[in-house]
């Protein structure tokens, strides 16, 4: 994976070509992302900030708004949840998919080249040229049966 340094110097970047200004509230989404596994809703995220930084003033508005460029330019990625909303990991891990439990909302990511070979042999026999995609299978996680 990238190192921090590097992806701050990127997320820089990005917030200069949109005319953004860099600030700590800004920087501390992204570091949270980077520091954290799993995946977390912009309220997650806002409540970890303030609890791990009380005395850094950051608004809602400004993790949801940041989470939005952050996986406009890949850096991050989303799993929608419906009307639940999004849950948000680094874009930039290893290519993964997701097991989702409908009751307790567990997450389990996963990958399997026999599902990865079949993808783009459909896309193959459409004439489609896959640059991307999502896996989410819902269900009950092992617990939640």
């Amino acid at each position: 994976m990238i190192e921090y340094p590097l992806l701050l110097e990127e997320f820089q970047h990005l917030l200069k070509a949109n005319a953004l200004k860099f600030t700590k509230q800004r920087e501390l989404v992204l570091k949270f992302l980077y520091e954290n596994e799993g995946h977390y809703t912009p309220e997650d995220i806002y409540t970890l900030l303030k609890q791990q930084y009380p005395n850094i003033n950051i608004g809602i508005a400004t993790v949801y708004r940041t989470l939005s460029l952050l996986e406009t330019s890949h850096i991050a990625s989303s799993i929608s949840f419906g009307v639940q909303g999004k849950k948000y990991e680094l874009g930039l891990k290893e290519h993964h998919d997701h097991l989702i439990c409908s009751k307790c909302g567990k997450i389990i990511e996963f990958y399997d080249e026999t599902i990865e070979q079949i993808q783009e042999e459909v896309a193959k026999k459409f004439n489609f040229k896959m640059t991307d995609h999502t896996m989410k299978i819902v269900g009950l996680c092992e617990n939640c049966q």
